[in-house]
């Protein structure tokens, strides 16, 4: 089902008088950190959240707060049990679906907010509806499954088509791995790293290697991969600070990229590494080239089962992205 666009008491002068004095108050303690042109942008954008689970969710609220006022929001998924650990969610939210309830998070903070809601997803007869309208993507589609890749990777085709800049981020361990594809140069999905029918025929480690850089693999998570990499019943491990860490930085990113400012096009916090005492740290180190020692045959059999080299998105991380204010 798809809910139409919902925007209560400003359709009258006064309604409209009430929005902006609102507004005023909202954003009050914004000013000196976020600037007046920043402050317009977000006020006037339209951002896209396809994902509205661990970081797709932990970049509503920051937004919200922020002063956007103009969200659409997809995720097909309800809450789980085992997704209270690091999503925005509660006991009484369970089996509630995960897009209707960021709506209505959204609708909390601000009353007068503008919220379309997806509740089918990322979907071929929904995705020309989703992008539409926004300045900005934020990607936390799901990756566990052959259909989240497929879902993913329609969504980055019609950034592409639409010249979006496209958010992205990858939780492993104590690491935050944010990822901005500009579409507006980038002219290809994933700059050419995955192609199109690679969620129909690549293992969902080939896929996510080919996305990460391996060197941003952190080593405790490299160690936690070469344990599990052949259970079929595997799920990633993920914590609340980590899909937080996404919130921080992407709401940050949005800001900028909506006033036409320069953004890096990845962006990598460790948490752990950061607040490990720099004897461990350098342990940390020195172990990471025996957790990759390990697992070099099992990246070696990726590799040739896809008759592949190294994912051409590799060497391209670190320089910047623009997108022109709207």
């Amino acid at each position: 089902m798809t809910n139409g666009d919902t925007e209560p008491m400003s359709g009258t002068r006064e309604g409209r008088t009430a929005k902006a004095g609102f507004y005023a108050e909202l954003t009050a303690r914004n000013v000196g950190v976020v600037a007046e042109a920043e402050q317009r942008a977000l006020s006037a954008a339209t951002v896209l959240v396809a994902g509205c689970g661990s970081i797709g969710g932990a970049a509503v609220e920051p937004l919200t707060r922020l002063g956007l006022q103009k969200f659409v929001l997809a995720d097909p998924g309800t809450y789980e049990l085992n997704n209270l650990n690091r999503q925005s969610a509660t006991m009484a939210d369970l089996d509630r679906n995960k897009a209707a309830l960021a709506g209505d998070r959204v609708r909390a903070i601000n009353p007068h907010a503008s919220v379309e809601v997806f509740t089918e997803g990322v979907t071929r007869q929904t995705v020309e509806k989703l992008t539409a309208s926004c300045q900005v993507i934020i990607d936390g589609v799901d990756v566990t499954t052959p259909e989240g890749w497929q879902a993913k990777l329609l969504l980055h085709r019609h950034a592409v088509r639409r010249r979006l800049p496209l958010i992205t981020g990858w939780d492993m361990a104590g690491t935050q791995y944010v990822r901005c594809y500009d579409y507006r140069r980038v002219r290809a999905p994933f700059a050419g790293a995955i192609g199109p029918y690679d969620a129909d025929r690549l293992e969902m480690w080939e896929l996510l290697r080919r996305a990460v850089p391996l060197r941003h693999v952190p080593t405790d998570m490299l160690a936690e991969i070469r344990a599990n990499h052949a259970r079929t019943d595997y799920s990633f491990p993920q914590v609340a600070y980590t899909a937080m860490a996404f919130g921080v930085i992407s709401s940050h990113m949005v800001v900028r990229l909506l006033a036409g400012q320069r953004v890096r096009r990845a962006v990598r916090l460790d948490v752990h590494q950061k607040a490990r005492p720099l004897g461990e740290q350098w342990r940390t180190r020195a172990r990471r080239p025996v957790e990759l020692g390990a697992l070099l045959p099992e990246l070696l059999r990726l590799v040739r089962g896809s008759g592949s080299g190294p994912a051409p998105a590799a060497a391209a991380d670190g320089g910047p992205s623009r997108a022109p204010g709207r």
